[in-house]
């Protein structure tokens, strides 16, 4: 839904480097006779959430449209881009580089385009690799890969160290593509950049398979990573089937957020209880899950579990985790831990199970994009890359309500998305397994 400003509704703008003196070279290739549509204008907005009663007052903020814009900031023929990929992987990284290319050199006429090798290091000279001149040669085919034709890396670096470099490689725009902590370091660069007064344009691109980020609805990798562990599950299933009392427990990606396991659940059918990080559990006494699971053995002889990795972890003693180079917490490992309780439940109450523990988390992020995230990826790297164009900085692209919106990175970061477990998804996963509400 697209909306112009409306008073007394919050509208949310987007910083911008200066006046977008130049006219698109989109006007002139999508032929000045057919574009009507096909651009946005600065007073095009689009509302946070789309879930609204008739009759109640809303006022959630309005986001502004992405999309190409008639006038930009950039002159094409003079600018240098770069895209940098961060953190962890996820299906669709290479889509996104090679989308954002084609963008940039042949609908733009961008002469030079950079790729950043792994991650932000390759913006510290002390410590990064030099950046590759992009090409068609080069691009051509890396849609049809996995991972990222970048590297990757995890952990901050020096805003200062970055922007020299962005500076003294003359680049123009950099493309940020990556989760949290990478938008994290994508606000700081725009700070930075902002407070030497530069012409320089910051744009995150998001990436988290947990689907977790907000503003967010949907993030590109998650519906692979749906897909190739719906067909875990169904092994999962062949294999609990295929034992006398035979448990197939299967951990999935979700470390604050059980999107991947929830969405895998509703995909499946198959699965007899799903633990989220949203919801703590118990194990022991009559309403615990390793009592509810006893009844299932005893009614079915076969059961499928589906843990997020962030589950339970209130079930560990506590001590110190410490973090990951990307700042998060570390997590104590859910599915060995679930899979050794088990086994002793059922040593003590009978009957003796057969337990087939599989964490697929690295197979499932490292494979190609499917069709639906190709198209996902395409849509996110083009609006990224209109964005920076018209100057527009600081900013992530976001999706709501079926549409892309620029939101401040400033909003953006230190924010997570949940499964809404009062609403209607989790109402389907407890639909999909037949499992109580609450193991409490």
């Amino acid at each position: 839904m697209n909306e112009p400003r409306r008073e007394g509704v919050p509208t949310i703008s987007t910083s911008t480097l200066g006046e977008a003196r130049f006219r698109s070279p989109l006007v002139q290739r999508w032929d000045p006779a057919h574009v009507v549509g096909r651009f946005v204008a600065d007073n095009h907005f689009v509302r946070f959430g789309a879930d609204v009663k008739l009759g109640e007052a809303n006022e959630a903020p309005l986001f502004e449209k992405a999309g190409a814009r008639r006038r930009i900031f950039f002159d094409p023929a003079k600018t240098r881009a770069a895209l940098v990929t961060c953190g962890g992987l996820s299906p669709g990284l290479n889509n996104v580089i090679r989308s954002a290319f084609l963008e940039l050199h042949k609908n733009y006429g961008v002469p030079e385009v950079l790729g950043i090798r792994f991650g932000y290091q390759g913006l510290n000279p002390a410590e990064g690799e030099r950046s590759i001149k992009l090409s068609m040669e080069i691009v051509e085919d890396i849609h049809q890969e996995g991972g990222t034709l970048l590297g990757t890396s995890r952990g901050p670096q020096d805003p200062a160290v970055m922007v020299d470099y962005l500076r003294d490689q003359r680049i123009d725009m950099l493309f940020c593509i990556g989760g949290d902590g990478t938008q994290r370091g994508a606000h700081a660069l725009a700070e930075e950049v902002a407070r030497r007064r530069l012409p320089i344009a910051i744009v995150g691109i998001p990436k988290t398979i947990d689907n977790d980020i907000e503003y967010c609805d949907r993030s590109f990798g998650f519906t692979t990573a749906v897909a190739e562990a719906e067909r875990v599950i169904a092994c999962a299933h062949v294999e609990a089937k295929g034992a006398r009392y035979g448990i197939g427990l299967v951990k999935l990606m979700g470390r604050e957020a059980g999107f991947i396991a929830a969405a895998a659940t509703v995909a499946s059918q198959e699965v007899n209880f799903t633990l989220i990080p949203e919801i703590p559990f118990r194990l022991d006494g009559d309403r615990g899950l390793l009592e509810a699971l006893h009844r299932r053995m005893i009614e079915r002889q076969h059961a499928i579990i589906v843990v997020a990795e962030g589950a339970g972890q209130d079930l560990f003693a506590p001590r110190e985790t410490g973090r990951d180079a990307s700042g998060n917490i570390k997590f104590q490992d859910i599915g060995p831990f679930l899979r050794q309780k088990i086994l002793e439940f059922f040593d003590q109450r009978g009957p003796k199970v057969d337990v087939k523990y599989i964490d697929p988390s690295y197979v499932i992020r490292s494979v190609p994009a499917n069709a639906e995230d190709d198209i996902l990826c395409d849509q996110f790297a083009r609006r990224a890359v209109h964005a920076a164009m018209a100057g527009k900085t600081d900013l992530m692209i976001g999706h709501m309500a079926g549409t892309f919106v620029h939101v401040p990175l400033a909003m953006a970061i230190g924010r997570k998305r949940r499964v809404q477990v009062e609403g209607e998804f989790w109402a389907s996963v407890l639909a999909a397994t037949g499992q109580p509400a609450v193991f409490a």
